[in-house]
């Protein structure tokens, strides 16, 4: 009987020790200790039990097991349920994000081909130019020869109207002497 008046002693000791210290919700798992606890303290308190009172305690433990388990039970659904919305979330949110995504590559590709329709049309104006540049490195060659073509033109007609000038000066001076002479005959 002192074995259990000390444990009774030490239970209100650890009781005391726990109310100390700040409350706190306790969780299901330290309820049904709790209540297993005191099952068996009531128990050794009451020597005087019989068959009858031993199985009312083993259905009590079951019903008091059931009962933890089907908790049990309940909190992993609920966990389950809570992964399976994560999931869920998760999903839809890489769904959400891939979608993002895809609108980008579009508007990136979009842009490049922009980019390369852009780069052709530029490839195709100095092809242009570069063509237009050798046309007029070409013209500028046939204009400089014209150009020396025109002066020594230029120069022959000064010779020629000279030669002119000089022919007509002769033909004068030969009429003029042709006079002279045919005077001179008469």
């Amino acid at each position: 009987m002192s074995s259990l008046y000390s444990r009774s002693k030490e239970y209100t000791r650890s009781r005391k020790a726990q109310s100390d210290s700040p409350p706190s919700s306790p969780s299901p798992i330290a309820k049904t200790l709790r209540h297993e606890r005191l099952s068996r303290l009531e128990a050794a308190t009451n020597p005087s039990t019989s068959d009858s009172s031993f199985s009312e305690r083993a259905s009590g433990r079951s019903s008091a097991y059931s009962r933890r388990e089907n908790r049990l039970a309940a909190l992993s659904s609920r966990a389950e349920e809570e992964s399976s919305r994560d999931y869920k979330k998760l999903y839809e949110s890489a769904l959400s994000e891939n979608q993002k995504l895809k609108s980008k590559l579009q508007e990136a590709q979009l842009e490049l081909a922009d980019i390369k329709a852009k780069l052709e049309k530029a490839a195709q104006k100095q092809e242009k130019t570069s063509d237009r540049s050798s046309m007029l490195e070409m013209e500028k060659r046939e204009k400089r020869a014209l150009e020396r073509k025109l002066s020594e033109m230029e120069e022959e007609m000064k010779i020629l109207t000279e030669l002119k000038s000089d022919n007509q000066r002769l033909k004068d001076e030969n009429g003029a002497l042709i006079r002279v002479i045919s005077k001179l005959s008469k």
